[in-house]
């Protein structure tokens, strides 16, 4: 099996490497679900956290059932490795001028980079979009 893409934004759970593309498809298979973006954070001991952020459809609430729904999509889809530790709904993804997702520079934000220096907002489409980001960052 080959990997093309980033290795900074591939997803390593227990050993198991896959790209987000295939996690992104699993999650926004689910109807209730817009938009997601997916990072792993490494932590010391070689264990990460794997936090998902969900862009809902309007008028859908992330409540428990609905995170048992994208969690178990992923794990059907992709691996039970590489269902994530937590789901949060977020109002938008961060995204460059071109439509890509920021996953790179939200990974660097919520593991202690200063946002000035993990991406610049004069290149992204929604620079508002990543205050959540530096909030969650902040609070933990």
């Amino acid at each position: 099996c080959v990997i093309s893409g980033r290795s900074d934004s591939t997803i390593n759970r227990g050993g198991v490497r896959m790209g987000t593309s295939e996690i992104y498809s699993a999650v926004e298979g689910v109807e209730e679900v817009a938009d997601s973006l997916v990072v792993d954070i490494p932590k010391p001991g070689g264990d990460s956290f794997m936090p998902l952020f969900v862009v809902l459809e309007e008028g859908v609430e992330l409540d428990d059932d609905l995170k048992k729904k994208i969690k178990g999509s992923i794990k059907e889809r992709t691996s039970p490795r590489h269902v994530p530790n937590e789901i949060f709904a977020v109002l938008e993804v961060p995204k460059t001028l071109n439509g890509k997702k920021l996953e790179v520079p939200v990974k660097k934000i919520l593991s202690g980079t200063p946002p000035d220096k993990a991406a610049s907002r004069d290149s992204l489409s929604n620079p508002e979009s990543l205050d959540r980001f530096v909030e969650l960052a902040e609070r933990t």
